[in-house]
């Protein structure tokens, strides 16, 4: 990050300097990790689920961090706050503030966000020094630690926007004001937590409502409740998918026997081929708003093109497809799950799996509110239909998913309850063979991806 003074964090974000703190020391970089803390580190105590970042202030500054954001004293050097997140918040924005020159750009969706900030990220790299979250680091912790990642060098900044109520979106936008926002669709993650998809649509449309005048609204024409947020913008409207009508889109998209979809990308400089690296027709469009995204910018066609070819998966389970030595193909896609993921993850399977068999261990789907069982119904007749020889349902949650495949007459596939990961692992050595396809998705809190860690001989992290 910009380096600062303690002093100046202090005059920031409010803080008082507590005991053996000098006021001189310089901060380089904010953890939030003590076992990433290193010379010149702020490390920012934060409460957890299982445990107090405060407990781990002294290790913190025994690995050469300058002092501590915390709420209480702690016996090393300190900057006391009522409110640790508030003063992350603070900084991040007086260090976008004293930032000019740099462009920041947002992505939000109910699906598709990481991949399509990572592919954003890969292409815009191409145009000079850019900063990009972590995996998910799209909440209100998150967005302020990727923000503080910037330098006097940094030119652009793609950030990754979240939400679980309304309000929120626009939080992010404030801490860090986007030039440029792209918005990708309006799906049922969390619709539970929201109170339905109208509430959804306009929590995602703060981000087209907080881009300046001169700025540039990214819309997915594919998708009638994001094409209306051009009514809540007074930045340019920009448009991608997969329709005729949208200004970047393709066309021809074919995919390949691994999944993998090959288009023509059109744009207003001209057309030109891609052959996308990651797996699964989805991916298209996170392509699409990637690509506007860069073009926006100044990237060419050519590098467009090229920059999606080469793009890779840099977020960890999300669509990872490992082949393992007796031909078992596993597609690790644990990290969430939603009603529209789901169905676009079952579509994959079915594609790769073409002329093999294939297995499905599915997890629940969090917070859908009232309409939980029959969007779990749905994912189990999606599985049947999708030809699965098996389909393994893990917890009491996804239970409704058994009798959405069951009422599939035509399908006589095994079908599994098991009540967790490692029952599901036990149940699936049971049915797998050489050559088959596995796919393992849940909500993250599920924690599914061990069975798939487990199936490729690699460890949790």
């Amino acid at each position: 990050m910009i380096p600062l003074s303690l002093a100046a964090i202090a005059e920031i974000t409010g803080a008082s300097l507590g005991p053996f703190t000098g006021p001189a020391a310089v901060a380089r970089s904010v953890v939030i990790d003590s076992r990433q803390a290193g010379p010149g580190a702020l490390f920012a105590a934060l409460p957890g689920e299982r445990v107090d970042g405060h407990d781990f202030a002294v290790a913190a500054v025994e690995r050469g961090a300058v002092a501590v954001l915390a709420s209480r004293p702690v016996g090393v050097p300190a900057l006391i706050t009522p409110d640790v997140p508030g003063a992350l918040a603070a900084l991040a924005r007086a260090v976008t503030s004293a930032l000019p020159g740099l462009t920041i750009a947002g992505i939000t969706g109910s699906v598709g966000k990481t991949t399509t900030k990572d592919l954003a990220a890969q292409l815009i790299e191409r145009l000079g020094p850019t900063v990009a979250p972590y995996g998910s680091f799209n909440n209100e912790i998150g967005h302020p630690l990727t923000v503080l990642r910037v330098t006097a060098d940094t030119r652009y900044l793609v950030l990754e926007l979240s939400a679980r109520g309304a309000g929120h979106i626009t939080q992010l936008c404030e801490i860090a004001p986007p030039r440029l926002g792209a918005v990708l669709c309006v799906g049922h993650a969390h619709t539970g937590e929201f109170g339905g998809l109208a509430a959804v649509a306009r929590a995602k449309g703060e981000l087209p409502a907080a881009l300046p005048p001169d700025g540039v609204a990214l819309l997915n024409a594919d998708d009638p409740l994001v094409l209306a947020m051009a009514e809540r913008t007074a930045a340019r409207v920009v448009t991608f998918g997969t329709g005729g009508q949208a200004t970047v889109r393709a066309a021809g998209v074919t995919l390949d026997g691994q999944g993998r979809a090959g288009f023509t990308l059109v744009t207003p400089q001209g057309s030109a081929p891609v052959r996308l690296r990651l797996v699964g027709a989805h991916n298209v469009v996170n392509a699409l708003a990637a690509a506007a995204l860069a073009a926006e910018l100044g990237l060419g066609l050519t590098e467009l093109a090229d920059g999606l070819s080469a793009a890779t998966n840099r977020s960890k389970w999300r669509m990872e497809v490992t082949e393992r030595a007796d031909g078992v193909t596993v597609i690790n896609d644990a990290y969430n799950a939603n009603p529209e993921g789901m169905a676009a993850a079952l579509d994959t399977l079915a594609t790769v799996a073409r002329g093999r068999r294939a297995f499905a261990v599915l997890g629940p789907m969090n917070e859908l509110g009232d309409e939980s069982r029959q969007w779990h119904e749905q994912a189990g007749g999606l599985a049947a239909r999708a030809g699965v020889a098996g389909l393994i349902v893990v917890g009491e949650d996804a239970a409704a998913m058994l009798s959405g495949a069951k009422a599939e007459r035509s399908w006589h596939g095994e079908l599994v309850g098991v009540p967790d990961a490692g029952s599901a692992l036990a149940a699936l050595g049971n049915l797998l063979g050489p050559g088959d396809v596995v796919l393992v998705k849940a909500s993250r809190a599920v924690g599914l991806e061990r069975v798939a860690l487990a199936l490729t001989g690699e460890a949790a992290q």
